[in-house]
């Protein structure tokens, strides 16, 4: 490798850095260097945001400390086979050759290499391999999505005992820690002000600074609920309505529902995401989308139905195989439409023209919402949005409406036991168990859940915190226009539109229109207070007040007692009157 090399490493692969950045190195990166190399530290952890360029600033460390002499072999350990090639790829760009076919069988790489590209799971299935490699030269071990490390103890355990010997280690991350306890080998974990063990990175750079920055897009989260009815393990047939409040267990049973490709939920927002899609490659001709699946069966279906939306067969990648790989690169180098995933794209993968996605998976850890929005973040010019399509499920919500926010790996953290994901993560560990199972034809289906029937609408966009937009239909004229935006829009010109849309949505919106059947007088009431909360809700983001004092306002200026107490008309006068506030007219 060429000591010059360090010097050629463009800011960003596989695209060059955002406008007005540094030359050579963006500024937090060069940063993150010099911290580094004033402290020179043994251990080091770097937490920085999906899309800023982690892999550019470990290779630069890399050939810093190849070029001084100080390490004379490099190990990266990455989550996934795909990603060990593309290491690989990035290193060759500077003069450092990994090798990303090394065999644990064979137990050596040609002497053309200056180090290896390997797993998680391969460091686990033989530490002492990798130990007796670690410790025949002196090795920098890079620790690619370093909370891998804390996925099974065999892992953590594994990699500890292959690389305790290293001369340096540099761990990466770019999403919130593990809601587990699983304690992370090299990670610092220290006490915090009520006295919880947390781990302490050594430079961060979270989505906001790189938002601010240019280095990353701008995310327009468009949710989408529903009504929905399932039927129980015990045979009862019930429904419930996406995004109204409910029951943690009716939660999670109205969001499989709505994952189910039978129903017409999945078909409807797949539609609304293509002519999303359509509207971004106005402005941006490549732009790609990705659909997150997840499982292989629902991740068929949905590619089936892409395919009839399109007419264009959408790439599927099932597994993490070499044919999986192959297809991702080929996907990120074409301009096709849509790529359908389970898991293998959630992290660490770079397709930079994805700009539009649908989060069709049951998985709701914090950690996996950041990665598998991270795919759609990376900014290769100034204007460039994502659009990611989320069910109107509480838990995801808060995730996208916290995406700016830096959270730290707590050990002893408490479970917390209205966590709805965590509920259905368990409830799925088990069907997946007892489809993996040899048993008889049927046995498994008897009293199972069962999706029976779902149906889309349009809900509101959570972008910069705030909510915008109130109900539409699925294909309407008000879904349109937010489905509409230009898919090149700077931040401020996004709030504005997003705004102005707002406004005419609620000027359109009939005021006191009656039923076109007669309806009980108990759902007819129930349906208006909805729609005051509704109203209340989105007039409570865009100012950024608590609803409850929305609600004493609207009582202070249009009388009546409280909300659950108030009669027909008294809601409606309050409907009225928000709707004023909403325009702008008090």
């Amino acid at each position: 490798m060429s000591s010059g090399a360090a010097f050629h490493l463009p800011p960003a692969f596989p695209e060059r850095a955002a406008w007005g950045t540094a030359s050579k190195l963006r500024a937090w990166q060069q940063e993150a260097l010099d911290l580094y190399l004033g402290k020179s530290p043994r251990d080091f952890l770097a937490v920085a945001t999906p899309g800023a360029g982690k892999t550019t600033y470990a290779l630069r460390v890399a050939t810093e400390l190849l070029s001084a002499g100080i390490v004379h072999r490099v190990t990266v350990v990455a989550p996934t086979e795909h990603l060990k090639t593309q290491w690989a790829d990035a290193a060759a760009r500077v003069g450092i050759s990994l090798d990303p076919k090394f065999s644990n069988s064979v137990g050596r790489h040609s002497d053309d290499y200056h180090g290896v590209a390997v797993t998680y799971a391969q460091v686990a299935s033989r530490p002492s391999l990798h130990r007796e490699l670690t410790t025949s030269r002196s090795t920098l071990v890079i620790l690619d999505e370093v909370h891998h490390g804390g996925d099974a103890k065999s892992w953590g355990d594994g990699i500890r005992e292959a690389f305790e010997p290293a001369t340096r280690r540099l761990s990466l991350t770019g999403t919130p820690f593990r809601s587990d306890t699983s304690p992370i080998p090299f990670v610092t974990y220290e006490l915090d002000a009520e006295g919880t063990l947390v781990s302490s990175s050594d430079y961060t750079y979270g989505y906001a600074e790189a938002l601010r920055d240019g280095v990353v897009r701008p995310v327009l989260f468009m949710a989408y609920g529903g009504s929905m009815r399932w039927r129980t393990k015990a045979g009862d047939e019930l429904e419930a309505r996406l995004g109204e409040p409910m029951t943690k267990d009716f939660v999670a049973h109205a969001w499989r529902t709505a994952l189910d490709p039978k129903g017409e939920w999945i078909p409807a927002v797949l539609a609304a995401a293509d002519r999303r899609l359509t509207e971004v490659r106005r402005h941006v001709e490549d732009a790609g989308g990705l659909v997150i699946a997840s499982n292989q069966t629902q991740a068929r279906a949905y590619a089936a139905i892409l395919r009839t939306l399109t007419g264009e067969a959408p790439t599927v990648v099932l597994s993490d195989d070499l044919g999986a790989s192959k297809r991702i690169e080929d996907f990120g180098a074409s301009d096709e439409r849509w790529m359908v995933a389970v898991r293998m794209v959630s992290e660490g993968v770079d397709v930079p023209r994805l700009a539009v996605g649908v989060y069709a998976t049951s998985t709701s850890t914090p950690l996996f919402f950041a990665q598998a929005v991270g795919r759609f973040v990376r900014a290769r010019r100034r204007g460039e949005t994502a659009s990611v399509f989320l069910p109107s499920v509480p838990v995801v919500l808060d995730h996208a409406a916290r995406l700016e926010e830096q959270r730290d790996h707590a050990l002893d953290r408490k479970p917390n036991p209205d966590d709805i994901g965590q509920m259905w993560a368990e409830e799925q560990a088990l069907i997946d168990d007892a489809n993996r199972a040899d048993k008889a034809s049927g046995a498994l289906d008897e009293g199972a859940f069962e999706a029976l029937e779902s149906d889309a609408h349009f809900d509101h966009v959570l972008f910069d915190k705030q909510q915008w937009g109130m109900h539409a239909q699925v294909g309407s004229e008000d879904e349109e226009e937010y489905l509409g935006l230009p898919g090149l829009l700077e931040p401020d010109q996004v709030s504005a539109l997003l705004r102005e849309r707002q406004s005419r949505q609620v000027k359109k919106a009939p005021q006191g229109a009656s039923a076109p059947m007669p309806v009980a007088a108990h759902r007819a009431l129930a349906a208006q207070r909805k729609e005051l909360n509704t109203l209340v809700s989105t007039y409570a983001r865009q100012k950024g007040l608590p609803h409850a004092n929305v609600h004493m306002d609207l009582r202070r200026v249009c009388g009546g007692p409280d909300l659950a107490a108030a009669s027909s008309d008294q809601v409606s006068e309050r409907i009225d009157k928000i709707r004023l506030w909403l325009v702008g007219r008090r």
